[in-house]
Formats: C-alpha cells, structure tokens, sequence
C-alpha cells in the first residue's frame, strides 16, 4: 500500500487513515459496501473513494471479526 500517495490538497493515504482511525472501533459494520460508504463520509474534506483507506480498514475489520 502507498500511505505517502498524496490523495488531495496536501493530503495523503496515511493522513486519512490517520483521522478515520480514532472513529473505527467504536463502529460494528454489517458489510464491506457499509464500511467501503463509512470510509467515504467520515473522510475530513475528500468525499471520494480512496481504494488505499478502504482496503487498509477491510483488512482491521477483518481481523477483528
């Protein structure tokens, strides 16, 4: 994964990661699509799928499963 991929105005991967990570374990996802949306709203500024953000907090919510 490419958390130093610069995403959108000084963003990177990692800083998104970053934020939605104080948020993710209080969360109890149903599905991947309610997870891959969660990852999309709680985004700070950036409204757009980011596929590295997703598929770094699929592979959390899996293991926790």
């Amino acid at each position: 994964m490419t958390e130093d991929r610069h995403v959108w105005e000084g963003w990177h991967v990692s800083d998104f990661i970053e934020d939605l990570s104080f948020t993710f374990s209080n969360k109890n996802f149903k599905s991947k699509e309610q997870l891959k949306q969660w990852c999309k709203d709680e985004q700070p500024y950036y409204k757009k799928h980011i596929p590295e953000v997703y598929k770094y907090f699929l592979n959390k919510w899996q293991q926790e499963q």
